[in-house]
């Protein structure tokens, strides 16, 4: 149920997109109407124009929209026939097409005046006047490109974005915010880092990481394995592609089918598809021989990538990719096993993301400990038996390790229940990580078994574990999260090293050799730019450290040290200074 407030502010947002519309549609009359909601911050109107335009007319177009708005026009509704709606809309296209659905599905159909200025079909929630908005609490922010009813099939529609508030200091506190946002984009800044890059070649939606983001990325996966090893991981490795059967038999591909990318063998004539998840696969390792209740658990680990083909309209930088690198592991154990397991993937979740500053219970992050809906068993698959042990030992993991987990009912997966970890990032936004998801069906259906301690042969349960979840979404989340200043042990170089001169080139690369060869990511600036050009460009690269060595420094086999944020540090001998940074990497300091 919305609150009044809720309800205040939506109405006043989507009044705003129809006086959005009256304005456009009265600046060019050729223009065909598309949908215009109130959203999160604000509102948007999507409009064809017979023209492009440029977000240069915006700031005239507000002007109109609060000259209408000190008119006190009225809002009013009415409730009208098909026949009617057709010929009130009848050269406007996309009105037409949502008449049409509207008839098909016999919902009542609606208009709302705006004052005598616009007439605009829609189902309500709108002031009563325009005076009840405050002119100076919104702002048109921006043009996007949207397809009609979001598939790409149809027409490009032009958005035009607005935030909307009721006071003005919500709006700016909004847009500041928001120009944050901007700021951390990651695509600005993976540009600007050199971390990854994309080829019309190659095809949207399939990142190309350079030596530097490669090298944040193994970073990740490198401190992933070392704390999944010693709880008893193994590594494992699988193909990309599958024949269609073991998606058929395990059930993702009624899910996942449209999805899918198919291959096929230019040679054999045989059909795969790419692997839009890798659980099906680890399963067969599992079931490659018989396995006893003393193999138990067997615990799989590989970050490997799977394909997805998201639509075009869907894709944005390495946060939504189509070929997706996921931290993938998974246990098959028996359902006495369950809690431990639980509670050993739980501390990884904890040591990595306190690595990374965010696991600050209540402030950083909550967990969701998602479970069947009680009113519609129906949907889930798997006895009731192993359901109700499964929630009860995720339940009893939550209260043991202090996460407060709240108990979300009907968000479990159909084949079993899990712990979401909810993370919030430096801006406030709010993004599921880390899960622990109990499967009682696939073993089923895959035709999993072991013996038991009694000879018997029964089914094993499958815990999927993922605890950055996709790498490219992770890495997106982690460059917006830090802005680029990543600790230490996370950033693609960790020391730049500077002559001052060319004449100092070779020490400079002895330092480097030395610090390489200490598994340290160094590079060495010794370009044609001056001195203070070199030390500014490695600060905009974001480096933790910063070396310059001249004829004291080769004499001495020292360097002179700069830091991150707190300028120069004196001077520290080359093997010294490997020792503090491998404690600092080890100790994972930020």
């Amino acid at each position: 149920m919305h609150s009044s407030k809720t309800n205040k502010i939506e109405n006043i947002r989507h009044s705003l997109a129809h006086l959005l519309a009256a304005v456009v549609q009265k600046r060019y009359p050729k223009v065909k109407l598309g949908i215009g909601p109130a959203i999160e911050g604000g509102f948007y109107y999507d409009f064809l124009f017979a023209k492009p335009i440029s977000a240069d007319v915006l700031p005239e177009i507000e002007k109109d929209m609060r000259e209408l708005i000190r008119k006190g026009l009225v809002f009013s509704g009415e409730k009208i026939t098909p026949a009617k709606a057709r010929t009130l809309f009848k050269n406007q296209t996309f009105k037409l097409e949502l008449i049409k659905d509207f008839s098909k599905e016999k919902k009542q159909l609606t208009t709302y005046k705006t004052g005598d200025v616009f007439q605009d079909l829609c189902k309500g929630g709108h002031v009563k006047n325009t005076s009840e908005i405050n002119p100076d609490a919104f702002k048109l922010t921006h043009l996007a490109g949207a397809y009609w009813k979001g598939d790409e099939k149809n027409k490009m529609l032009t958005r035009i974005y607005g935030a909307a508030f009721e006071t003005k200091r919500e709006l700016d506190e909004y847009l500041a915010h928001i120009a944050e946002a901007e700021k951390r984009d990651h695509r600005r800044i993976g540009k600007e880092l050199d971390l990854f890059t994309f080829s019309d070649l190659i095809g949207a939606g399939l990142p190309l990481f350079t030596p530097r983001g490669a090298a944040m990325r193994e970073a990740l996966i490198d401190f992933l394995w070392s704390l999944s090893k010693k709880y008893g991981y193994q590594k494992v490795s699988i193909p990309h592609i599958t024949k269609i059967d073991l998606y058929e038999k395990s059930g993702h591909a009624a899910k996942f089918k449209d999805e899918f990318f198919y291959v096929h063998g230019a040679q054999s004539g045989a059909d795969f598809v790419m692997k839009p998840m890798n659980c099906p696969h680890h399963t067969q390792i599992y079931a490659s021989r018989p396995r006893s209740y003393r193999d138990l658990p067997i615990r799989l680990n590989e970050p490997t990538m799977m394909y997805r083909d998201e639509k075009p309209g869907q894709l944005r930088g390495i946060e939504r990719v189509r070929s997706i690198t996921v931290d993938d592991a998974h246990i098959f154990c028996t359902p006495d096993q369950i809690k431990d397991e639980a509670k050993n993937i739980v501390k990884i979740i904890k040591e990595f993301y306190s690595a990374l500053g965010m696991w600050k219970e209540g402030v950083t992050f909550w967990v969701s400990l998602s479970v069947r809906d009680p009113k519609n068993l129906k949907k889930y698959l798997g006895e009731d038996k192993n359901w109700n042990k499964a929630e009860n030992f995720l339940e009893e993991v939550a209260l043991g390790m202090d996460l407060n987990a709240k108990r979300m009912e009907g968000e479990a997966a159909f084949y079993g229940p899990k712990l979401d970890f909810m993370f919030k990032d430096a801006l406030g936004r709010e993004t599921q990580l880390a899960t622990i998801q109990i499967d009682f069906v696939q073993p089923d259906r895959l035709g999993l078994e072991y013996v038991s301690e009694n000879g018997k042969k029964e089914i094993p349960v499958m815990i999927h574990r993922a605890i950055a979840g996709s790498l490219e979404r992770f890495m997106s989340i982690l460059i917006e999260h830090f802005a680029g200043v990543f600790p230490l042990w996370l950033s693609p170089v960790q020391i730049v090293v500077i002559p001052i001169s060319e004449k100092f080139n070779k020490y400079a690369e002895e330092v480097r050799e030395k610090l390489f060869n200490a598994d340290i990511r160094v590079e060495v600036d010794d370009s044609n730019e001056t001195l203070g050009k070199r030390i500014r460009s490695a600060e905009m690269q974001k480096a933790p450290y910063i070396a310059i060595v001249g004829e004291k420094e080769m004499n001495a086999g020292t360097i002179a040290l700069r830091k991150r944020g707190k300028g120069d540090e004196g001077v520290i001998g080359v093997d010294k200074f490997i020792e503090r940074l491998e404690k600092e990497i080890e100790e994972k300091t930020l």
